[in-house]
């Protein structure tokens, strides 16, 4: 499998600081995470196996889990946002199994999870394709996954109208249009991302481009069993 568009400083992990420091600014961004629980819960039965791939602090698995409604596990490259995780997991008294490992290489038997989730985290992989076939090897016939980011060519002036919706005073706005420049420059465009999905088993693909961001979901078709044991 090509990953030939893959650059050299993808893939390495928050730690130490810079992972406190990620945990603090996402932190304000609670209800995004509530509501997104809320709405992958709605739409799978009760007791299915959810997976996040990439949690960082672990803020949606903690909410996933909160509902009640599905077992959440993850698996996350940084040794400091597995032990954040699991403190804050273990605070709030829910149950999530936080894994180390790597995106490209899981820890997981194949067909485990009825549903994968990858949410800000894939325009780091070091290993796009690697990624997203690992996804399909854990996900059992009928899963879905879904993989929500940023796109390279999303205009400037999108992320501008975004950072300045969020209400922040003047030296944060100016700190988070900077940063949220960065990760746009950092991710891929939409040709990339289905050129990556084209590269593996999936064989079914819904994708969507609202304001500075993308979604794709991917299916596992049952006839696709066994395509990639």
């Amino acid at each position: 499998m090509s990953n030939a568009v893959a650059k050299p400083n993808k893939g390495l992990a928050f730690d130490g600081w810079s992972a406190r420091w990620y945990a603090n600014s996402t932190k304000r961004h609670l209800s995004e995470f509530k509501a997104l629980a809320n709405r992958i819960a709605a739409e799978l039965p009760c007791g299915s196996a959810v997976l996040e791939v990439a949690p960082g602090p672990g803020y949606l698995s903690i909410e996933l889990a909160k509902t009640q409604q599905v077992r959440v596990a993850t698996v996350e490259l940084s040794a400091s946002f597995v032990e954040m995780a699991r403190a804050s997991a273990t605070k709030q008294n829910v149950e999530v199994d936080f894994r180390q490992g790597n995106a490209a290489a899981m820890p997981f038997d194949g067909n485990s999870f009825d549903f994968v989730v990858c949410r800000a985290a894939f325009k780091k992989f070091a290993e796009p394709v690697r990624a997203l076939q690992e996804m399909y090897r854990v996900l059992k016939p009928n899963g879905q996954a879904l993989i929500i980011d940023l796109l390279r060519d999303t205009p400037l002036s999108l992320v501008d109208g975004y950072v300045t919706g969020m209400n922040l005073g003047r030296l944060n706005s100016f700190i988070t249009r900077r940063m949220f420049r960065h990760l746009v420059r950092s991710a891929y465009t939409e040709r990339e991302i289905r050129g990556f999905i084209a590269q593996t088993d999936f064989q079914r693909a819904d994708f969507s481009a609202e304001g500075i961001g993308f979604e794709v979901r991917l299916h596992k078709e049952p006839a696709d069993v066994g395509l990639s044991e």
